[in-house]
């Protein structure tokens, strides 16, 4: 292996291959060694203990995100952001939902969370509110890209499901019954929510 980052980032690399291939469960030191070729002992220098080691996959995740160019609108640095953690999401299903549990403790992981805050300042989120409206901006994002890449969204049968919920009073579905059943552009829904996410940060920023 090589020497310093190098070898770590060669690690997590390796890490994040055995993730993409046998899902998250299949990522232990052992395996992982066995990818880079070495003994498990010989991680241990560069990856501490597997805490460590799922510390540093959210950061080999998240530095695959885009970091936009801080002279463009807030708006479209934020959606440039969002877009490019929904196809990370695609390419890395099994690992994506590591975000949700796990702090932003690497420099590739801050650097992103850093992006967010600026635009959301440059949008005029008054200093104090701007970490609240972080965590509400990407628990959206993560949550849609985490949902639809996880088949969530798909959902049971029509049929099937009116079968189960038969003899349910269930009003507001019979209400909604033909917008249950159109067919969605999962692209669109999100590029929607976009749209309502920059809403809520300018009245967000007008309120304050």
């Amino acid at each position: 292996m090589p020497e310093g980052t190098d070898r770590r980032q060669l690690i997590l690399d390796a890490a994040l291959a055995i993730a993409d291939e046998r899902g998250l469960d299949a990522v232990t030191m052992r395996a992982v060694a066995a990818r880079v070729g070495v003994t498990a002992m010989a991680l241990y220098p560069h990856v501490r203990s597997k805490e460590d080691l799922l510390d540093g996959l959210v950061g080999r995740l998240l530095a695959e995100l885009s970091v936009p160019d801080p002279a463009k609108p807030w708006a479209d640095r934020l959606r440039e952001i969002a877009r490019s953690t929904r196809e990370a999401a695609w390419r890395h299903p099994a690992v994506m939902p590591l975000l949700f549990t796990r702090p932003a403790v690497t420099p590739d992981a801050v650097r992103v969370v850093d992006a967010i805050y600026q635009a959301l300042l440059d949008a005029g989120v008054p200093a104090d509110e701007v970490p609240r409206v972080e965590r509400l901006v990407s628990t959206f994002v993560l949550g849609y890209a985490i949902s639809e890449t996880s088949g969530r969204f798909e959902g049971r049968d029509p049929g099937e499901r009116q079968a189960l919920l038969a003899g349910v009073d269930l009003p507001a579905h019979r209400r909604l019954a033909s917008e249950l059943e159109s067919a969605v552009s999962w692209q669109g829904e999100f590029e929607a929510g976009l749209d309502d996410v920059a809403r809520m940060v300018e009245n967000i920023a007008t309120r304050s």
